[in-house]
C-alpha cells in the first residue's frame, strides 16, 4: 500500500504540472473523476487503519495495566510484544493520513483548474 499510494500521488502531482503549466492532452474532467474514486479508496484504507491502531493501542494499554496489576514476564514479554506491532501500525496508519491529506489539496488543484477552464471557455 505504501508504494501504491506514494506512486500514484507522484503521478498526479505530474499530471498536475503539466496542466498548470498549460498542457491541453488531459482530460481534466475524467481526472477529477478518477481522483475522486482513487481518494476513496484510501480513505477507505485509512479508516481501517485507524480502527486497526487504536485496537492495538487499547491493547497495549490494556497490557499494561495488567502488568501493573500482575508483574511477571508474561505480561511484560505481551506487552513489549503489542508495542512491536502497535510502532509499525502507527506508522502507516501516518503515511495514509498524510498522503490522503495531500490529495485533498491536489483535488483543489484540479477543481481550481477546472474552475479556470470554464472562466477561459465564457
Amino acid at each position: 500500500m505504501r508504494k501504491r499510494i506514494l506512486e500514484y500521488r507522484r503521478m498526479m502531482d505530474e499530471l498536475l504540472a503539466r496542466l498548470e503549466a498549460g498542457d491541453k492532452d488531459v482530460d481534466i474532467m475524467a481526472l477529477k473523476t478518477e481522483h475522486t474514486v482513487q481518494i476513496s479508496f484510501f480513505q477507505h484504507e485509512r479508516l481501517i487503519h485507524l480502527i486497526v491502531t487504536v485496537l492495538f493501542a487499547i491493547l497495549e494499554f490494556m497490557s499494561f495495566l495488567f502488568v501493573l496489576i500482575m508483574p511477571n514476564i508474561g505480561t511484560i514479554l505481551l506487552t513489549f510484544a503489542v508495542l512491536v506491532l502497535l510502532i509499525p501500525y502507527i506508522r502507516h496508519y501516518y503515511l495514509l493520513e498524510n498522503e490522503v491529506q495531500k490529495m485533498y489539496v491536489q483535488y483543489d488543484r484540479i477543481v481550481k483548474l477546472l474552475n479556470n477552464n470554464t472562466c477561459l471557455l465564457k
